[in-house]
């Protein structure tokens, strides 16, 4: 049992009751599919996780029991509410039950708070339309409402959305859900947007609310681990079907079909270095496209000819743990086994830090003035990454790390200190020959967090490593050679040269962006948060991928992340920022384990365990 949660009665009575949900384009026949019939319960108290990656279907299963489903999609099945289907409902019969009865939370509370509003107008205006209150006593609930979700500071009421953190201004949008007093919120993503500590105080606050007002909570997360610390039950989609379900400690103890097990084993661990990650091959298929076989077999190392002869039912394989697996019963001693060798902890890299010093910064210093506003972005931060290392940055958004990455590569001026790469200053870009720039642009690339935004839309994936190619290697022979060969040493068939990035998925698409940044055969490669806006079973693929590189071509990582799991697998040596400030440095495994300063004790707390004591213990 999680000891953070309630356990639901097993008699009670469900709040909602929802059986054969489909969801599909209207007029598509059965390829328009996009959930393929899923089924749960949500009783009261209870708090349900619904798990799975892009395209699984979970975000359009939260829409469809809100009646927020976009046009040209249809929803059918039953979602019994109060005696009621809720997918037969119209929009006036909605406007009786959407935010009085069920409650939402979004990933970007920006789509939630109107931005030209004051926060205390917002919540006022969500309050029960038959509330009549003085001005003074709207101030004064919606003072009374930011203090329940941990704002105590009253003059918030008066600010607009923009003026606060992301953390806060999710505060304000779960104050706006629940200020009708719902007796069922769904949370859609509500923390995948934040950093690791914010996303902790943002999920305890969830959880200590739904627990005092017994509520019942839907969340809706890509993270095992999130829904392993905060649910009852997790069910996990993938490409529109329900996959397996089951209480939350036995999912998360003895998964029972191989993609759940598959995205448990793509998540670094945060309390050791493994040998790999063990990452999921391919990407999620459209729902459609599977609807007639197991939707996971073209993925799976243990699929079988019968497993594409029609879909597998969802069998009870436990008390309480269902799963749709047709070759289970012969396949779970393999899982277990793989389950063990997969976490077996790696040795400790090799001590010292050897080599010749590629890029040395020393005392560097970045102050930004707008409107008699001076914000010191990084304050006397000197580091060094040598020939053939991987050095991990790590720290929330505002501590300095992005700036930092782009002074090194002359996207930005340091407003004081020395930067030194590969013997040549580069403290500024503006000032350097052509010929030392050349060189520095040849020494160092950067792979960027959101590869969609780094790439063209317009151009074809050929032509933008071509172009790659012959930029900074003018004289070479065939430039369309050569793009070949970069899209084989990421993974990647040749023939995607003729695609454009909207045709790729976001892992393919990074690894077009990472292949990019190879054409000029780097010494070092600046991976700013490269692999956060990837599903988990992506972002182990790109992991090991990264790995790969490093050991065909002896390249060195400046690896920038907030997450203190990635870091500890992709990096030797870690400096943690805090307010523009090296707050510790040190080898990797010596600050994770043994942290000296009090924010890189915090940065840990933070990481999401499936304990039951996470959410509850002191930040």
């Amino acid at each position: 049992m999680n000891p953070t949660t309630k356990q639901p009665q097993p008699l009670r009575a469900p709040v909602l009751r929802v059986s054969r949900l489909k969801i599909a384009r209207a007029g598509h026949g059965a390829g328009g599919a996009i959930v393929s019939g899923s089924d749960f319960t949500l009783a009261a108290g209870e708090s349900v996780g619904i798990v799975g990656e892009s395209g699984s279907g979970k975000s359009m299963t939260a829409k469809a029991l809100t009646g927020l489903l976009p046009a040209g999609l249809e929803a059918s099945g039953v979602a019994e509410y109060g005696g009621r289907n809720l997918l037969e409902l119209n929009e006036r019969d909605w406007r009786t039950i959407r935010g009085s009865e069920i409650g939402t939370v979004m990933q970007d509370p920006f789509t939630m708070l109107n931005p030209v509003m004051r926060c205390g107008h917002i919540l006022t205006e969500s309050l029960a339309p038959g509330r009549r209150l003085s001005r003074a006593a709207k101030r004064a609930e919606a003072v009374r409402r930011l203090s329940e979700v941990g704002i105590s500071d009253p003059s918030v009421a008066d600010r607009y959305p923009f003026q606060l953190s992301g953390g806060m201004r999710q505060r304000v949008a779960i104050a706006a859900a629940l200020a009708r007093d719902p007796q069922v919120l769904i949370a859609d993503e509500p923390s995948t947007a934040l950093d690791v500590v914010t996303q902790r105080e943002v999920l305890a606050l969830i959880k200590r609310i739904q627990q005092a007002r017994g509520m019942s909570l839907i969340l809706i997360t890509h993270d095992l681990r999130v829904a392993f610390a905060t649910c009852d039950r997790i069910h996990v989609l993938y490409a529109g079907s329900l996959v397996e379900a089951a209480a939350a400690t036995d999912m998360q103890s003895d998964p029972q079909h191989p993609y759940t097990q598959g995205l448990l084993l793509s998540e670094p661990p945060a309390d050791r270095r493994v040998q790999g990650l063990v990452a999921i091959p391919g990407s999620v298929p459209a729902a459609g496209e599977v609807e007639d076989q197991c939707p996971f077999a073209a993925r799976c190392q243990w699929a079988r000819p019968e497993c594409r002869d029609g879909m597998p039912k969802l069998e009870l394989v436990a008390h309480g743990h269902e799963s749709r697996c047709l070759r289970l019963p012969e396949i779970r001693t393999e899982m277990a086994e793989l389950r063990v060798k997969a976490t077996e902890p790696a040795p400790p890299p090799a001590g010292g830090r050897g080599g010749t010093p590629l890029i040395e910064v020393e005392h560097v210093e970045k102050v930004f003035t707008s409107g008699g506003r001076t914000v010191r972005a990084v304050d006397d931060v000197s580091l060094t990454v040598s020939d053939g290392e991987s050095v991990g940055i790590v720290g929330e958004s505002g501590s300095g790390k992005t700036t930092l990455a782009r002074m090194l590569v002359g996207l930005e001026t340091p407003s004081g200190g020395e930067i030194v790469i590969d013997g040549v200053s580069a403290r500024s870009w503006s000032k350097l020959s052509d010929r030392d720039r050349r060189r520095l642009r040849g020494t160092v690339q950067t792979v960027f967090q959101d590869p969609y935004s780094s790439l063209n839309p317009m151009r074809t994936v050929g032509w933008t490593l071509q172009e790659a190619v012959t930029t900074h290697h003018r004289d070479e022979g065939d430039a369309t050679k050569q793009v070949g060969k970069l899209l084989e040493s990421v993974g990647l068939p040749r023939e995607y040269a003729q695609r454009r990035p909207a045709a790729l998925s976001g892992g393919e698409r990074q690894r077009v962006a990472i292949a990019r940044a190879l054409a000029a055969r780097p010494r070092l490669l600046i991976c700013d948060e490269p692999v956060s806006a990837l599903d988990m079973s992506v972002q182990a693929q790109i992991l090991n991928l990264l790995e790969k590189l490093r050991d065909d071509r002896g390249i060195s990582y400046l690896f920038i992340t907030h997450d203190l799991s990635i870091v500890r697998q992709a990096s030797e040596y870690l400096y943690v920022m805090n307010g523009g400030r090296v707050v510790e440095s040190g080898p990797t495994e010596g600050v994770l384990d043994d942290p000296e300063h009090a924010y890189t004790g915090q940065l840990l707390r933070s990481i999401p365990r499936a304990d039951g004591n996470w959410l509850r213990a002191p930040a």
